[in-house]
């Protein structure tokens, strides 16, 4: 059974920082690539960003670029979001995401909340 569980939200002031935790089961997660989405009520999940099985590459959207940070660690099965610098409109549910190598069979996690306000 595949499970990805985020933990790391909750409430910072504007131009604070959080970190993401993402755990992954179930699957081999050295051979998904894993992203972090995120979503604000009545608007579409967006990119957030992208990291390969190595973590050699990774890729952000502009929105976040020089603010965020993906990483992951294989033998932890888990992969990380740095958010710093956040602003209000940071403010949303993140979703982990990993994608199967081989297949490209998607799982999605069931979301944390980050909320920036002051």
């Amino acid at each position: 059974q595949v499970q990805l569980v985020e933990s790391g939200g909750g409430l910072v002031q504007p131009g604070g920082s959080l970190k993401l935790s993402c755990i992954a089961s179930g699957f081999r997660f050295s051979r998904a690539i894993m992203k972090w989405y995120r979503q604000t009520p009545g608007k579409e999940r967006e990119f957030v960003a992208s990291i390969i099985t190595n973590g050699g590459y990774t890729t952000y959207d502009d929105s976040v670029k020089g603010r965020f940070k993906i990483s992951r660690d294989n033998p932890k099965n888990t992969v990380y979001l740095q958010m710093n610098s956040l602003q209000p409109e940071d403010t949303a549910v993140y979703y982990c995401h990993a994608q199967k190598d081989s297949t490209g069979d998607i799982f999605w996690g069931q979301g944390i909340q980050v909320t920036v306000s002051s």
